[in-house]
């Protein structure tokens, strides 16, 4: 089932000035409902503009935004329902904490969909405890965080909304490994057990390597797009745009330049152990693979 469709979507910033700028040119884009998909792509290539028309904080200078098949901009109501079915969590959490307490702030999308207290309390209570903010910081003011705490405050008001779409902008910048860990492994959990969308922007290829589908974008436009393996397959394109490739992938590809038959798939830890442990095992065998 189609959730989310772009059809010829174009964005000029300061359009008629010397100052014009088309940020997303012309772009075409389906997104499946229930899937997880990575957009990537160098500084300055269009993602933020891009993720800002999915819940109509940006609205197209031409082209449409359809949600299960209804423009998001047809109407006030259609704007309003767009914005809480599509939850966004960008990049500067600073930027989106703005109540005078951390409760308050979780608490601010659920209260603007009219929800009783009752509701509202549950929700932002499952919504700190789900991304491992303690209840003790929700009397403090989110300017107190550090920068962790507020992009876990961030995601968990966002969550709180239960949205039908998760867009997240970085989501593991101001985590130290553990926590960007135990972040991503509650999100990929909070999306099976919704069968929600999400959509990743990242610059890190070993979280882009975890989706079910990778969209590249480049000066505006879709250069790339299939499954990880698909993607990173095509090293020399992605790498064009500025981009690098997962550990894995990189030590397989080097692997390949001298010679070692390593198949262009390889882009996990464990997929990288295979292919070589096969090749050393045919070679130990009396094969000429390596």
């Amino acid at each position: 089932m189609k959730n989310i469709e772009l059809r010829g979507l174009t964005h000029v910033y300061s359009r008629g000035t010397p100052f014009e700028k088309t940020a997303v040119d012309d772009l075409d884009l389906t997104i499946e409902a229930g899937r997880t998909v990575g957009l990537i792509g160098h500084t300055g290539s269009g993602k933020s503009t891009l993720i800002s028309h999915l819940n109509a904080l940006l609205k197209p200078t031409e082209g449409t935004v359809l949600l299960d098949g209804e423009d998001i901009f047809a109407s006030k109501a259609s704007i309003r329902s767009a914005r809480f079915r599509v939850g966004v969590v960008f990049q500067y959490p600073e930027y989106q904490l703005f109540e005078e307490t951390v409760f308050a702030d979780i608490a601010y999308g659920p209260k603007n969909q009219k929800l009783d207290q009752a509701e509202v309390d549950r929700r932002v209570r499952e919504a700190a405890a789900f991304v491992g903010l303690d209840e003790q910081y929700f009397d403090r003011s989110p300017l107190e965080l550090s920068g962790g705490q507020k992009r876990r405050t961030a995601i968990a008001g966002v969550l709180a909304m239960e949205p039908e779409v998760l867009v997240l902008d970085e989501p593991t910048a101001g985590l130290d490994p553990a926590g960007r860990e135990d972040l991503l492994d509650k999100l990929f959990s909070w999306k099976r057990a919704r069968n929600a969308t999400v959509i990743l922007v990242t610059h890190d290829m070993s979280i882009a390597g975890r989706c079910d589908r990778l969209v590249v974008m480049e000066a505006g436009h879709i250069v790339l797009d299939g499954t990880p393996a698909e993607v990173f397959a095509r090293s020399d394109r992605l790498l064009s745009t500025g981009l690098d490739l997962p550990p894995s992938a990189h030590i397989a590809r080097l692997l390949r330049e001298k010679g070692v038959p390593v198949p262009a798939d390889v882009y996990t830890e464990d997929r990288l152990y295979e292919a070589v442990l096969t090749l050393w095992k045919r070679r130990k065998g009396g094969g000429a693979a390596c």
